[in-house]
């Protein structure tokens, strides 16, 4: 058996709860109205997995969309690459990911990006 502690204080300190903010600028597909932002919207707040449960986000996880650009904010850990992956399902299940791919366009602020994969310039290397 251990022995109590007299005598001493335990200070409990105050975690400060750090959130995470995540951001998918889908601005060129959706100006060409090939995906719309709402259903991307949909989907993520489906699939995101919660202690293994998906669509159960709760408080912790807020999704929103503005115009064309989708961000996720977390009061838990959620990895950046978790949600890479979810973009790519969604362009898969809707027949655009030949056609686009999901760029880190800045990793310290945990940015991705939608472009268009560039054909043109593959062509010109093909007729040299």
């Amino acid at each position: 058996m251990v022995a109590p502690v007299i005598g001493r204080r335990v200070k409990k300190t105050a975690q400060k709860k750090k959130t995470f903010s995540f951001t998918i600028d889908c601005s060129k597909p959706v100006d060409d109205k090939i995906m719309e932002i709402g259903s991307f919207r949909d989907f993520l707040t489906d699939k995101i997995k919660v202690d293994g449960r998906p669509g159960m986000l709760g408080e912790s996880i807020k999704v929103a969309a503005e115009k064309s650009k989708v961000t996720i904010t977390s009061d838990i850990h959620l990895s950046k690459r978790y949600l890479k992956y979810l973009t790519k399902k969604y362009l898969k299940k809707h027949n655009v990911r030949d056609w686009l791919r999901v760029i880190a366009s800045n990793k310290d602020r945990n940015v991705y990006e939608l472009r268009y994969f560039n054909i043109a310039d593959n062509e010109g290397e093909d007729e040299e």
